[in-house]
């Protein structure tokens, strides 16, 4: 943490996103070799659960940038101290770290949301290796996931299947049916990159049969970093429809992406899942339905500081260029809206 000013100019590197598939337990290790301090128990747990739930509503509401700096003088000057400290028991200290490992991954989350991909790898790799000292079934694989949805978004799909399959491999059978739908539709985004295009359908129709089969387990806390599962799942289908090349059926799982999530608490999400789907629309032919779609999404973006929804709105302006210039009156009277966004932001 105290070294973020030089890891920020960090670029991400495809083979540091090789390190989990090695399984760094070594780097994990420099956890255990330091618990020394203050005794720790359930209430301590509880506290950071707490807090770092209260910055990811902030994240999601107002944008990467919003607490960032407050979530890294939390995470060094109170977790850290916490994480080194005598624990009461044994299942105490693995929630701790499995905690902390969760506060780890938003502040990768949060300098992913401002472009900064070599740093938020580096949050990543330091948060797989608490998930690992902790041994919470199923969290590790959890953040391999993560590490392979940022190598899908920046097109470097080099080692995403392999982190994919392995996080799923970690936790299939052993985690609630929603938590491994979230697993297994991250799996079927790598299979669609790569070109398998019936495995990769079959694998988001399973994420989806196990959303159905849900029996009310409850969600572990680690796994609800982009809130409710089902959003989360139908957004990444989405983008396994996407890359196939089926625009309607990647437009209506955004759709109901978007529906799922409360708007009010998911601006960010809710507006970027609404932008994709307006996009898909486009590809369509239909600009009076992206346009609209369009002015939904910006509607969530008010008072969001994230360099992925001021990028979408400069791509949407772009796609909107040669409709002005027709003359389409709803791309004119959005294109205005967007000038307007983007001087405030």
């Amino acid at each position: 943490m105290d070294r973020r000013r030089f890891l920020s100019a960090s670029a991400y590197s495809v083979a540091a996103a090789a390190l989990p598939l090695s399984y760094v337990r070594e780097i994990a290790g420099r956890t255990a070799a330091a618990r020394t301090g203050r005794t720790v128990g359930m209430a301590e747990v509880a506290a950071v659960r707490d807090m770092v739930r209260v910055f990811s509503e902030m994240d999601e509401r107002h944008g990467g940038q919003h607490g960032r700096t407050a979530l890294i003088q939390y995470l060094r000057d109170d977790v850290a101290p916490l994480c080194r400290g005598r624990f009461h028991t044994e299942e105490a200290r693995r929630l701790m770290l499995s905690a902390a490992s969760r506060g780890v991954h938003l502040a990768g989350w949060k300098a992913y949301d401002v472009g900064q991909q070599g740093l938020a790898q580096r949050y990543y790799l330091q948060s797989y290796a608490l998930a690992v000292e902790s041994g919470v079934t199923g969290h590790d694989g959890f953040v391999m996931r993560t590490m392979a949805m940022q190598g899908l978004k920046l097109h470097r799909p080099e080692h995403c299947q392999g982190l994919a399959e392995t996080g799923l491999n970690l936790a299939k059978g052993k985690v609630d049916t929603q938590t491994e739908a979230l697993f297994r539709v991250v799996h079927a985004h790598t299979l669609a990159k790569a070109g398998h295009r019936k495995a990769a359908v079959a694998e988001a129709d399973q994420a989806r049969a196990l959303l159905a089969a849900d029996r009310g387990d409850e969600v572990p806390f680690w796994a609800l970093a982009w809130g409710p599962p089902t959003a989360s799942v139908h957004s990444r289908t989405a983008k396994v429809f996407e890359t196939l090349g089926d625009h309607r059926a990647a437009a209506e799982q955004y759709a109901r992406a978007a529906a799922s999530r409360p708007g009010d608490t998911y601006a960010r999400i809710v507006a970027l899942d609404l932008v994709a789907g307006a996009e898909m629309q486009l590809k369509r032919g239909s600009i009076e339905e992206a346009c609209a779609t369009w002015g939904r999404a910006m509607d969530h973006m008010d008072g969001v500081r994230s360099v992925r929804t001021r990028k979408a709105v400069t791509t949407m302006r772009a796609e909107l260029a040669r409709f002005r210039a027709r003359g389409v009156r709803c791309a004119g009277e959005l294109d205005r809206r967007a000038v307007d966004f983007l001087a405030g932001v």
